[in-house]
């Protein structure tokens, strides 16, 4: 493990308060100011260290644009209507997105472009991608302006902080991140029991739980059952809960140790899709789902919109539509693993793609 600055960061700071936990860990790792990965990374994309479904098709985007016009009209059509983005990586989502509003032009008059994004290396990209749509930036989705709300957040949550805990013959104890013999970072285990109501699980299971996710989908389930709306996220997860130690770090599109460059690999975990649902519910909101990524954008048409753009284009250009269709669909690539979920509020309709 070769020493960077950040390593030896966290270093000090296991050696001056002892090992971290897991989220601390991960919050340093990706959002450090100076070290961090988002602070000296352009992760998205092919030349980056992963690529998403916007940029796998621009069909992923176009759909959800017409979900969201559809939401939209079936819900009152509110003019206007704050439309945000959460993490919006290159910003091809949304241009995917605004480009499929466009035609239905009352939809698109109506919409006020928000992205959250905390990554100044991001913003720099997002302005030159969108610098039509005119978007306001924030940092936290608690600046959002009041008011009818349509939100969008594709592998968002996955990049939110996580803790861990293992049951062990005594009980449920938190995993942490300290340093070994060597001075170099291992996975350690509190010694201190946890008191609260944590499931039944056998010994050796490990448990994870994302409290700024519970955060978000609290915040969100009250704003929607006040003000209305809709929030769509699609990241990749689980449903029901399980256990397993889902943390993983990519760099240069390839699986590394979470453990091994703190700062040079983006880390994740898997969604717990009804932990995020059930804090969403309790505080007012609707939700819807989850199913799989396939299944929604089966739903949503993508089978009949990909003929259609492949129609007379080249040989090449077809294959490639046919690849991206395939990739996002497929159950061994993004088909199953990726889950989509909805929140709604008030007395909105179903929206379209769950039953």
């Amino acid at each position: 493990m070769s020493a960077t600055p950040l390593l030896e960061h966290l270093r000090g700071l296991i050696r001056a308060d002892g090992p971290l936990t897991v989220e601390r860990y991960m919050d340093i790792a990706l959002w450090h100011p100076q070290w961090g990965y988002y602070a000296t990374h352009s992760p998205v994309g092919a030349h980056g260290d992963f690529v998403t479904a916007p940029e796998i098709s621009q069909i992923f985007g176009e759909l959800i644009g017409l979900w969201l016009a559809d939401f939209w009209q079936r819900s009152g059509a509110p003019d206007p209507v704050i439309l945000a983005e959460l993490g919006p990586g290159n910003g091809t989502l949304m241009t995917d997105l605004l480009r499929a509003a466009a035609t239905v032009p009352a939809f698109r008059r109506a919409l006020r472009v928000h992205l959250v994004e905390a990554s100044a290396s991001l913003r720099a990209v997002q302005t030159r991608t969108l610098h039509d749509a005119a978007p306001t930036w924030h940092d936290s989705p608690a600046t959002l302006p009041s008011g009818p709300l349509l939100l969008v957040a594709n592998e968002f949550l996955d990049a939110l902080p996580i803790r861990q805990f293992e049951r062990q013959a005594d009980g449920w104890h938190e995993r942490r991140v300290g340093l070994d013999v060597k001075n170099e970072l291992t996975f350690v285990v509190d010694p201190a029991r946890i008191t609260e109501n944590l499931p039944d699980w056998p010994v050796g299971s490990v448990l994870e739980r994302r409290p700024a996710a519970r955060t978000l989908a609290r915040d969100l389930g009250r704003r929607l059952a006040l003000q209305r709306g809709a929030a769509l996220f699609i990241d990749y997860g689980y449903f029901p809960p399980a256990p397993g130690d889902t943390l993983q770090a990519v760099a240069r599109h390839e699986r590394c140790d979470p453990l091994r460059s703190p700062g040079a690999a983006d880390l994740t975990a898997h969604v717990d899709f009804a932990d995020f649902g059930a804090a969403a519910t309790a505080a007012g909101a609707h939700a819807w789902g989850p199913v799989s990524q396939a299944r929604f954008l089966k739903a949503l048409g993508i089978d009949i919109r990909a003929r259609r753009l492949a129609d007379g284009k080249a040989a090449q250009q077809q294959a490639q539509i046919e690849s991206g269709h395939r990739r996002l669909l497929d159950e061994t690539q993004m088909g199953t693993l990726f889950k989509v979920l909805a929140l709604t509020g008030g007395d909105a309709p179903p929206p379209a793609g769950f039953d």
